[in-house]
């Protein structure tokens, strides 16, 4: 059985997407890249990756998104800026009914390279490893991190661990607790 997964790597100037085709153990990187956002406004800025967010996952219909999880820096602005663009791409795709999964940074890179502590540069050099092709050479950072995403969630997958016990399904948590989510 073929999926789709969706990887983000949220920011508030600029979002990675990685979107990965699983088969079996087979993965496949079908694209990936940026949405940047130049508006000045944050508003407009979380308006931009909110319309490229919901344009992507109309056209490519993925099944499941994997999201990376806001780390928490010394800067607060800068991690509250994070999780708003966070919210906005996981709104996005609640309002078209894919199952949301979040991963801390660590948890991605422990996935794909064997090593939590590890750094950008390590987890793009095994992504072509780990993929069956290898369209990652020249991509920015924030699409290679988004790439790890998906293929952490697939992993996950594979061994039954994108569950409860793994990452945050915000789908499974709104359905679970009508009362404690405001619908508008």
């Amino acid at each position: 059985m073929e999926t789709l997964i969706l990887g983000i790597d949220p920011g508030s100037r600029v979002t990675g997407y990685g979107l990965i085709r699983c088969s079996g153990s087979d993965h496949e990187l079908l694209e990936a890249g940026i949405w940047k956002s130049v508006e000045e406004d944050s508003a407009d800025r979380l308006k931009h990756i909110l319309h490229s967010a919901m344009a992507f996952m109309r056209l490519h219909r993925p099944e499941a998104m994997a999201i990376e999880a806001p780390f928490y820096g010394k800067n607060i602005q800068s991690t509250l800026k994070l999780g708003r663009a966070q919210g906005v791409v996981i709104a996005a795709a609640l309002q078209l009914d894919i199952p949301v999964f979040e991963y801390a940074p660590r948890r991605v890179k422990q996935a794909i390279t064997g090593n939590g502590n590890a750094g950008k540069e390590q987890v793009a050099a095994m992504l072509p490893i780990l993929l069956k092709n290898s369209i990652t050479d020249h991509l920015p950072t924030d699409a290679t991190d988004a790439v790890a995403v998906s293929l952490c969630h697939a992993f996950g997958l594979r061994k039954g661990a994108a569950s409860r016990s793994g990452p945050t399904n915000w789908s499974s948590f709104i359905k679970n607790n009508p009362n404690r989510v405001k619908g508008g």
